[in-house]
């Protein structure tokens, strides 16, 4: 049996501002150990029993196309990377990356898992894995519902109803929206309701075909952007015309909860919904409360990242990416300090940090979507000062990368060579540039900045003029496949 892992990768996170940020959501970031939410996304299919796994595919937005593919050669996985021209919520994500599945005349097994989750012991996700495989690879449509051990409000809900074969599965007798606190708590006294996981299985053709019947606006949508897309290298393009014309729905609302039932198979040719039990320690890491949950903690219930010091305080988060936290006297905080903005949070508010992020929005801040350290495809770079008429970055190039070829009708740039070599092109002219070597190129010149060497390339840039922006860039030349 094949077994392609399809992961999706369209969330942004905005519970867990200002480490996720729209333009670098929680899905890239190492939360939970060395990997970032993506990486161990993909790695725990590895060693499913029974099965033979297809390379990964993720479905993701163009805006992080360059970071994902970079994390998934880092960790020796180089899948292929489907990209969407705008968000069409998960149904939409899920039938691209079918027709995609689809493509060399196999059917496998598609494993949909989104990639900001957090599951924390693999060999029970793998069992239940395993169990849901062989149902799917005879038709059914399986869904995992994990187990609850609280009256959470935070999560849908899935109750299980009849018997589907003698392994635990159960078809799926009815969705429902997150509840109140009493409703959440007659479901768990209930016992026959798990918590909706976001996890699926099934066959590519099963699905192109449960989603013809339910939702045909969508699945014709999504094969004519399918149809009219290409490939790149790595990533493959759907038809943006196409792609956007198709309704936005999830794959919850589009499909399963028609399957929902214990009547067998819908009399419109619907395949039969199945949900799996699963304890598998696993999180959506929703919010901050539920980062600390999951996290190791000392013996006053206190999680801590970075340089923080703990003083008579518990239950406490403290997370730091460069200043000193110190926290004294304090009970259930979130304390988060990034470059450009700390975040102090009650631990029963976090799921009110979105609307922060919204308020930012509508002042025009660029903290709620990104970084001060942003990362390109050659590298990154970090707006390390700023003020009327100039700006100061530090910027790292990868051994062989090169930015594009550009200029700027606003800005001249000055650039510093700290380490590395760096070789310039600034109109007609071609220079190397070693350490403490510089470089001017003014207003309006043509220029590019290239890495030859087998080092990074350090340098730092000082631009001055009346606007500074990121779109006052006109590109003549990209390997990227960037354009102004």
């Amino acid at each position: 049996m094949l077994i392609q892992p399809v992961v999706l990768s369209g969330g942004s996170g905005t519970r867990l501002w200002p480490l996720s940020r729209e333009k670098y959501p929680k899905q890239l970031l190492p939360l939970i150990g060395e990997d970032s939410l993506l990486q161990a996304t993909i790695r725990r299919v590895d060693g499913i029993a029974g099965a033979e796994l297809a390379a990964p595919m993720v479905v993701c937005n163009e805006e992080y196309r360059f970071v994902i593919a970079e994390q998934m050669r880092l960790m020796g996985k180089p899948g292929s990377v489907i990209l969407e021209p705008l968000g069409r919520n998960t149904a939409p994500a899920l039938t691209i990356a079918a027709w995609a599945a689809l493509k060399n005349g196999a059917d496998p097994v598609l494993l949909v898992m989104p990639a900001d989750h957090v599951i924390m012991d693999l060999t029970a996700f793998q069992a239940s894995v395993a169990r849901g495989a062989a149902l799917a690879d005879g038709g059914a449509v399986v869904t995992f519902g994990i187990t609850p051990d609280a009256p959470e409000t935070g999560y849908g809900y899935i109750q299980s109803g009849a018997a589907f074969g003698d392994d635990g599965a159960r078809r799926i007798a009815r969705f429902v929206e997150k509840p109140n606190l009493a409703t959440a708590q007659a479901y768990l006294d209930e016992g026959s309701y798990s918590w909706n996981s976001g996890l699926f299985m099934m066959k590519a053709s099963v699905w192109l075909r449960a989603l013809a019947i339910c939702r045909p606006d969508i699945a014709q949508a999504c094969e004519a952007a399918w149809q009219d897309g290409s490939a790149d290298g790595t990533f493959t393009r759907v038809g943006k015309e196409a792609f956007s014309a198709c309704p936005s729905d999830s794959i919850d609302y589009a499909v399963m909860e028609r399957l929902a039932g214990d009547g067998g198979a819908a009399p419109q040719g619907l395949p039969v919904g199945v949900v799996i039990p699963m304890s598998a320690g696993w999180s959506d890491v929703g919010a901050w409360e539920a980062l600390w949950n999951v996290l190791p903690k000392d013996a006053s219930g206190n999680v801590t990242q970075g340089d923080v010091l703990m003083q008579d305080s518990s239950n406490t988060l403290a997370l730091s990416e460069g200043r000193l936290i110190a926290c004294v006297g304090v009970d259930d905080l979130i304390v988060v300090e990034t470059a450009d903005a700390v975040l102090v949070a009650h631990k029963n508010k976090t799921q009110d940090v979105k609307k922060i992020v919204d308020r930012l929005k509508q002042m025009g801040r660029q903290e709620g979507q990104t970084h001060r350290k942003v990362f390109r495809p050659w590298g990154w770079y970090d707006s390390i000062d700023h003020g009327e008429r100039f700006q100061v970055k530090r910027i790292v190039v990868k051994p062989g990368a090169a930015l594009s070829l550009q200029m700027h009708h606003h800005r001249a740039e000055h650039w510093i060579v700290v380490s590395g070599t760096a070789r310039v092109t600034v109109g007609d002219k071609v220079v190397l540039l070693s350490e403490n070597e510089s470089t001017y190129i003014p207003l309006g010149t043509t220029h590019r900045l290239e890495n030859p060497g087998k080092l990074e390339l350090e340098m730092i840039e000082v631009q001055s003029g009346s606007y500074l922006g990121e779109d006052d860039i006109v590109r003549f030349e990209d390997v990227y496949g960037r354009s102004a």
